[in-house]
């Protein structure tokens, strides 16, 4: 008798993004996101109040148009998503005869959602379930969330599948490499700078004083960038962007540290952003384009973004060797049978 090959079904997870780049979808992207008790720590009952009393009225029309400046015919996140999706699966689905292998994109906040995917998933009886979330960084603001999507949608289920949960790769050999090497490509072509500024997207410093690793995470990324770029102490620096709210977030804020730099004369900056699977409003509207005329008025004379890996082919390459290391204990199991 000539066995079913085992179902199988890869999401690959990023955070989320609007609907549209407009003051309507943009508020409910944000009541979505920002209603998150992962993302927002206040109390519920005074954040509720604080988030439709102040917040939602006003944010939503400034974010909208910040997304407008990026927005091409989709979101640049979903738009990367959904081709990184599509890279992983010809190459995984190749590589993998012996499993019935299913990929799809998802979404934590605003569509395709998680949750959506996961009900969908309830009807093909999948034999395992691989989750990736495209976080580099594990962090309970961005990463946990999929967690609980998960656990929310579990005790719904009686045939339950395997299920594995790519926690992060901060540290990964290939993921550093492909990082370096898109530095080295970028000023190949476009020159080099005085200082090259890695900049991750921020948390609250209460957030990493309560035991939240992400932080180090990035600093443990930095370090082994700049060590594969040969890279000196004062050819490079670590930062944290994206602050919201009036608390402290982890620090040096990148926004201080350019403005630093301007002032000590330095000319020339080039930034990346090792915390980003996919280009989004936080690189390429904020770092590409706040911080450069921020340095540039600060007296600053040359400021440069270095791309996301987004769907560059040796990220693709990681990203399959990351999930295929998940997948070969499947595949080996089958052929035993």
């Amino acid at each position: 008798m000539k066995l079913a090959k085992p179902k199988v079904l890869v999401i690959v997870a990023n955070l989320g993004t609007p609907d549209a780049p407009t003051e309507v979808a943009v508020r409910r992207f944000l009541k979505q996101f920002l209603s998150d008790g992962r993302v927002i720590e206040i109390p519920k009952f005074i954040w509720q109040i604080i988030l439709h009393a102040f917040v939602l009225p006003f944010r939503p029309k400034r974010v909208a148009h910040a997304y407008a400046q990026v927005w091409l015919k989709d979101s640049p996140m979903r738009e990367i998503l959904l081709q990184q999706t599509s890279l992983l699966k010809q190459q995984l689905i190749a590589q993998n005869p012996t499993l019935d292998l299913h990929l799809v994109p998802a979404m934590t906040y605003g569509q395709p959602g998680i949750t959506q995917v996961l009900q969908d998933a309830e009807q093909q009886k999948y034999d395992q379930i691989i989750l990736l979330p495209l976080f580099p960084q594990y962090s309970a603001t961005s990463t946990a969330p999929l967690y609980d999507a998960v656990a929310k949608w579990i005790p719904t289920q009686r045939n339950l599948p395997a299920l594995t949960i790519i926690r992060d790769y901060y540290q990964h050999p290939a993921y550093i490499q492909a990082l370096a090497d898109s530095v080295i490509r970028f000023q190949q072509e476009h020159g080099y700078a005085e200082k090259l500024l890695m900049s991750f997207h921020g948390i609250p410093q209460p957030y990493a004083d309560k035991g939240d690793p992400y932080a180090e995470r990035c600093r443990v990324t930095a370090q082994k960038v700049a060590d594969a770029l040969n890279l000196t102490d004062d050819q490079w620096q670590i930062s944290f962007q994206s602050r919201f709210g009036k608390q402290e977030w982890v620090k040096p804020y990148t926004d201080q540290v350019l403005q630093d730099w301007a002032a000590q004369g330095v000319k020339s900056v080039q930034i990346m952003s090792p915390a980003f699977s996919a280009d989004c409003l936080e690189t390429l509207e904020e770092l590409a384009l706040q911080n450069a005329e921020l340095f540039m008025q600060a007296g600053g004379q040359s400021y440069q973004y270095i791309p996301a890996l987004n769907s560059d082919a040796a990220h693709i390459e990681f990203l399959a060797e990351l999930l295929q290391a998940n997948l070969d204990p499947l595949s080996t199991t089958f052929k035993a049978i």
